[in-house]
């Protein structure tokens, strides 16, 4: 089964607006073994929306729309979907008792424009959103279905969840769509592909590959279409086992895995702790490992030392090391490492300190210099990184790259890397 996606609204065109819908429905529609065609953004215009209609109805056996239910003069989806499949709005008394139940458990009074949210255009179906006001209407065409839903996300899940998805698990039994991504870390992009080369030309016409680079990541995702999800399963395993021999120091976990939950979990089974000292990247390495359930048990605390003073009177960082190596340089976060365990009590202490840009670069230190040390139970090692001219970039890249080295160290220490 092929379908699209069709997201409505002026703010998604002009960028006010993140479009998660469409990358939220795109991963539940490949789950359950339905190809996504295309993905389309159309402004609040009949004319756009009739198009989009159109194009979509001859390509695709399921179009899911969201956006434009709502009871304002731009919303005008309902109108549309009026003209499209030639009917009219009638008011419905179910979506009208439950859009007055709605208001009444917030203490809020029905208005007249609230109340238009119950018209619905007649023939199709209404699929309830009990935590919301505009319901979903679905539409059968030509042996095609159109779903459309509210551009709430919340609101588009639950409908979704409780009406598109069983409607697919009853209604199509085709392929299955399997992906397995592989997560590495420490090698660009192109270094990986040269690295693999041999391996890739090997891999079955059946899979697919893609390359997906994020600042000081590459994710390897490979996809596979068929009708005996088990037997796929295994195909895909045995290739991400020969993968995994080509990669096995920048190979770092799977799929939706985060490389500051996989450290966690290596100094959490080590019965370790863990705590940061931060100049550039301004303490978003400890954000990262405090977006982690349950990373109290091993993450102390961090020291952000962006200013030389605090380096010095909080990590005793030398004046005389300060002025002489400066603060980008081996020793000053050699130094802030090993103060920082004692501080605070940790086994390991990750330090960092650079250039992020865009400006305080010099010919012998330019802008994505960065220095990263790691120090711990009988180990202090460090290591110079150059990473580029975007400071947010250089944020990202530095906190991922202290993590992976922090995981290469824990790996040694454990005897396995």
């Amino acid at each position: 089964m092929n379908s699209e996606i069709i997201t409505i609204g002026d703010e998604l065109l002009i960028g006010q607006v993140i479009n998660t819908n469409a990358s939220w429905m795109a991963k539940a529609l490949n789950e359950a073994g339905v190809d996504v065609r295309q993905i389309t953004s159309v402004s609040d215009t009949a004319g756009e929306i009739i198009r989009a209609f159109k194009e979509a109805e001859e390509r695709a056996d399921l179009i899911l729309i969201t956006g434009g239910l709502g009871p304002t003069h731009d919303d005008i989806t309902k109108d549309v979907l009026c003209e499209y499949f030639h009917t009219e709005l009638v008011e419905d008394e179910k979506v009208l008792e439950n859009i007055k139940g709605f208001f009444q458990r917030k203490g809020l009074e029905l208005t007249e424009l609230n109340r238009k949210q119950a018209l619905v255009p007649k023939g199709c179906t209404v699929i309830d959103n009990p935590i919301g006001t505009a319901p979903g209407l679905a539409f059968h065409k030509n042996g095609k279905l159109f779903v459309a839903m509210p551009g709430v996300p919340y609101e588009m899940k639950h409908i979704m969840q409780s009406f598109v998805l069983p409607w697919l698990k009853d209604n199509y039994t085709g392929n299955v769509i399997i992906h397995k991504t592989i997560m590495t870390q420490g090698i660009g992009e192109s270094f990986l592909a040269a690295k693999i080369e041999d391996w890739v030309k090997d891999l079955p016409e059946t899979i697919k590959l893609a390359y997906l680079p994020s600042p000081g990541i590459v994710r390897l995702r490979l996809s596979l279409k068929g009708n005996n999800r088990d037997s796929m399963i295994r195909l895909l395993d045995i290739q991400v086992e020969k993968l995994m021999r080509l990669i096995p120091e920048y190979f770092w976990g799977f799929d939706d895995e985060k490389l500051e939950a996989v450290v966690g979990a290596m100094l959490k089974k080590q019965d370790k702790t863990l705590c940061t000292a931060e100049s550039c990247t301004g303490g978003y390495i400890a954000h990262r490992i405090t977006g982690v359930p349950g990373s109290s048990q091993w993450f102390k605390g961090s020291v952000v030392a962006y200013d030389n003073k605090v380096k010095k009177e909080l990590l005793k960082v030398s004046e005389e090391v300060l002025e002489k190596q400066g603060a980008v340089s081996q020793e000053v976060v050699e130094k802030m490492a090993l103060e920082a365990c004692k501080l605070l009590h940790t086994d390991y202490a990750i330090s960092v300190s650079g250039i992020a840009g865009p400006d305080g670069g010099t010919p012998g230190k330019p802008v994505g210099t960065v220095w990263i040390a790691i120090a711990g139970p009988g180990i202090l090692v460090s290591k110079k990184f150059l990473f580029g001219d975007e400071r947010d970039r250089n944020i990202v890249r530095a906190g991922t790259a202290a993590l992976g080295f922090l995981r290469s160290v824990l790996l040694k220490k454990n005897g396995t890397g």
